[in-house]
């Protein structure tokens, strides 16, 4: 068993910060990229940001300057930090990890329960 359990979701106002936390128990014999991922209403889900075990990051182009994602290894978890934000940004957020279980040769993706985010004018 693998759970990614999400927290730090709510209500800001435009301009205000959130960080996201996500942390995964069970299982685990490794664990390669890890990501968040939003889905606003009537739109389809995007990555918003990613980063590799080694630290290697990437963001999608409209969080860029804004959202920063980090991970505690030892911790399982991983966190995305949102300053500057603005209503574009309401959506639930997802949190996403490959994860390496014993006795199995290729990585599972797992998700996040999702959390709410809105943000304010």
């Amino acid at each position: 068993q693998v759970q990614l359990v999400e927290s730090g979701g709510g209500l800001v106002q435009a301009g205000g910060s959130l960080r996201l936390s996500c942390a995964a128990s069970g299982s685990i014999v490794s664990i390669n990229a890890m990501g968040w991922y939003r889905q606003a209403p009537g739109k389809q889900r995007e990555l918003v940001a990613a980063i590799t075990s080694g630290g290697t990051t990437n963001y999608a182009d409209s969080v860029k300057g804004r959202f920063t994602i980090s991970r505690d290894n030892a911790k399982n978890t991983v966190y995305l930090q949102m300053n500057g934000m603005n209503p574009k940004d309401t959506a639930v957020y997802y949190c996403n990890a490959d994860i390496y279980r014993s006795g199995r040769m290729w990585p599972t993706a797992y998700w996040g329960q999702g959390t709410q985010v809105t943000v304010s004018s």
